[in-house]
């Protein structure tokens, strides 16, 4: 199974965390984990605090763990920092859901982390 996650900027947080919660409730499952697969190399999946100004924090924060090297990737090397950081975060998660509901800290959410957009991302999704 699958759902899509639309991004409108270059750079960008999504909160997709009642996103996810949705599907659990859908899927009649009350207790159990939801894996997550993002199917894209130029974005991300993670957790974090999104107070006022995190997600710009974020973004901020990772475009400066890239070293400045002559990229070699050859389709195009432009977004070849962006490749790196999907693998850096990572591209799956598996959560706990109980009484059908995501098991997150006070102020954790769910994000996905584009690095590459607009686009629209598919996230393979299961549930046990």
């Amino acid at each position: 199974m699958n759902f899509t996650v639309k991004t409108n900027t270059k750079d960008e947080v999504v909160d997709i965390t009642d996103d996810i919660n949705e599907l659990i409730k859908k899927s009649g499952k009350k207790d159990g984990i939801i894996v997550l697969n993002l199917l894209h190399t130029t974005c991300a999946l993670t957790t974090a605090d999104l107070d006022p100004g995190t997600d710009k924090d974020i973004l901020e924060a990772v475009r400066k763990m890239i070293p400045q090297i002559s990229f070699r990737h050859p389709h195009d090397p432009t977004h070849t920092p962006d490749h790196i950081l999907s693998s850096i975060l990572g591209t799956s998660l598996s959560l706990i859901f109980e009484n059908n509901e995501l098991q997150l800290g006070d102020w954790q959410r769910v994000i996905l982390v584009e690095l590459n957009g607009p686009s629209e991302r598919k996230i393979n999704y299961s549930i046990s």
